[in-house]
Formats: structure tokens, sequence, C-alpha cells
């Protein structure tokens, strides 16, 4: 049994994504910008953990010390 007025519906027939998109949105105005990410830099590596050291000793006090221990090696072969 047929309904009597009930119409066709008009076949459908594939579109490109663009002309999808297009009906969608409509045209592209002057005002949308296209934009890149800028890729993150690389993270800073962890910082090195400190040398324990005893109380007091300086560059200069270490520089000290080798010193008098090359002074005395050098009188006790010379």
């Amino acid at each position: 049994m047929r309904l009597p007025f009930r119409r066709k519906r008009p076949s459908l027939h594939t579109i490109a994504e663009a002309e999808a998109y297009a009906r969608l949105h409509g045209e592209r105005g002057e005002d949308i910008l296209s934009v890149e990410r800028v890729p993150e830099p690389p993270p800073e590596p962890p910082p090195r953990p400190k040398r324990a050291t005893p109380e007091g000793l300086t560059g200069e006090s270490l520089r000290q010390a080798f010193e008098r221990r090359l002074g005395s090696r050098h009188h006790k072969h010379g």
C-alpha cells in the first residue's frame, strides 16, 4: 500500500570536503589568520648535585695546599 501524499526525496550526490566546508562555514574572510605552533625548546637538564666538601675549603686554600705538597715533594727527592 502506498501513501498518497508522500514525496520522493531527491537523490543525494557526493560532494568534496572543500565544498562541504564552504557550505557549513561560509566564505573565508580576510580577518582569519593561519598560525603555526612554535616547537617548545628542550627541557633544561637537572642541576648537577654538589659534592660534599669540608667546611672552609675554598679554591684558594686548595691551591695553597697543592703548592705546599708539591714543594715538599721537591725537597724530599731533590
